[in-house]
C-alpha cells in the first residue's frame, strides 16, 4: 500500500513538473541578449558580434582571440530598423569571413541549442522578436520535445502597415518547424499617404455635404 502511494505521488509530481515546465512562458530579452546566446556549430577560431547604429560600431560579444576585421556598412536585423544593423566577423582556418544577412546567420548558428537560437533561425523566414509587444510576439515556452515561440511577422508593407503574431513550434532534436499557428493581426498602422486610411475617408465624407450645400445655395444679386 505504501509503495503504491509513493509511486502515485512520484507520478503526480512528475506530471505537475512537466505541465508547469511546458506552460511557463518566458519573455525574450533584448535583441542583443538574444544574439549573445549564439553557439556556432561550425569550427570557428574566433568571432565577434558587432552592432552598428548611425555608422558607429559596438562589439556586443567576442569569442576566442582578439580579431582584426574591417567594419561593415550593411548587415542583418532581427527587428526592422533602418538606422541600425548587426554583423558577425569570424575567423576559420585562418580565413576571415562576415555574416551580413539572416540566411548566412542561420547557417552560422547551425543546430538549435536554445530558444534564442530558434528565434534567430526563424528570422530568416521573416519572424521577429517584437520588443514593443513581447506579450504577443516576444516570448516562448518549452517542453522536453519542443520550443514554442510567440513571434511577430510583418505581413503587409502597404497600407495599412500590418503585423501578425504566430506561435511557431520547433523540434529540439531536429531544429525543424513542426507547426505554425496564426494568432491574427496585432497591429495596423496607416500613414497620411494611405488611400484607404479610415481617418482620411471620414474627413472626405464630412466635406462632401458641404460642397453640395454650396452648389444648392442661390447666388445673391
Amino acid at each position: 500500500m505504501i509503495k503504491c502511494t509513493l509511486r502515485f505521488t512520484t507520478l503526480a509530481l512528475l506530471l505537475f513538473t512537466i505541465l508547469g515546465y511546458a506552460q511557463e512562458k518566458k519573455k525574450f530579452s533584448s535583441i542583443p541578449n538574444v544574439l549573445q546566446r549564439i553557439e556556432p556549430d561550425a569550427k570557428v577560431d574566433s568571432w565577434v558580434l558587432v552592432y552598428n547604429s548611425y555608422g558607429k560600431g559596438e562589439e556586443i560579444k567576442t569569442s576566442g582571440g582578439k580579431m582584426s576585421y574591417t567594419p561593415q556598412f550593411s548587415g542583418f536585423n532581427l527587428f526592422p530598423n533602418e538606422d541600425s544593423f548587426y554583423y558577425i566577423a569570424y575567423s576559420s582556418g585562418g580565413k576571415l569571413n562576415y555574416i551580413l544577412d539572416t540566411e548566412a546567420l542561420k547557417t552560422f548558428v547551425g543546430k538549435v541549442d536554445n530558444a534564442q537560437e530558434a528565434a534567430i533561425i526563424l528570422s530568416a523566414d521573416g519572424y521577429m522578436v517584437d520588443e514593443e509587444f513581447k506579450d504577443l510576439a516576444g516570448n516562448y515556452h518549452e517542453d522536453q520535445k519542443n520550443y514554442y515561440l510567440d513571434l511577430g511577422k510583418l505581413t503587409s508593407k502597404e497600407c495599412p502597415y500590418q503585423k501578425t503574431h504566430f506561435t511557431v513550434t520547433v523540434n529540439k532534436t531536429t531544429g525543424l518547424v513542426t507547426n505554425v499557428k496564426d494568432n491574427g493581426t496585432y497591429i495596423e498602422l496607416y500613414n497620411k499617404k494611405c488611400a484607404n486610411n479610415p481617418r482620411l475617408l471620414k474627413v472626405e465624407k464630412k466635406e462632401e455635404p458641404k460642397q453640395d450645400e454650396l452648389k444648392k445655395t442661390p447666388k445673391r444679386r
